[in-house]
């Protein structure tokens, strides 16, 4: 498996990825993005975005396919994201879910009432359409190890 950016050609694989995934693909198109895929025998196996507000950022869609959850792969996207937001110079990334909360917990994301927010990432589509008021806001300060 290699962890790399996502080309232009597997953003459909992306899609279908986050489609059979059950997370929201409305904005893929509008929303600047940035993805990082893992990828075994040049089949995208596994994708996490990363959308950058200032000094925040916004985790967007991990998601794994089936037959490869459990195996590491996940938690090697999100290692790899949290330190392109690093060298980038982010000072936290927050997120929206449904369904990850213990997964993202493991890592180090706490808990956080989504109307504290950055009121970027609050304007957000995620924030605003996409994810249910119901999701899960959480946060992670990238000075924190994991």
């Amino acid at each position: 498996m290699r962890l790399r950016p996502c080309t232009p050609d597997e953003r459909a694989q992306v899609r279908a990825l986050l489609i059979e995934s059950k997370l929201p693909v409305a904005d893929l198109d509008t929303a600047a993005i940035d993805f990082i895929v893992a990828v075994d025998a040049q089949r995208v196996i596994g994708a996490i975005g990363l959308e950058a507000y200032a000094q925040d950022g916004l985790l967007r869609s991990l998601a794994v396919r089936e037959d490869y959850r459990g195996s590491g792969v996940g938690d090697a996207l999100v290692q790899a994201l949290e330190a392109q937001a690093r060298e980038r110079g982010l000072r936290q990334l927050l997120l929206l879910t449904e369904t990850a909360q213990p997964f993202f917990a493991r890592r180090g994301y706490a808990l956080v009432e989504r109307r504290l927010a950055p009121p970027a990432l609050r304007d957000s589509a995620e924030f605003r359409s996409l994810c249910p008021a119901s999701a899960a806001c959480m946060q992670k300060h990238l000075g924190d190890r994991p």
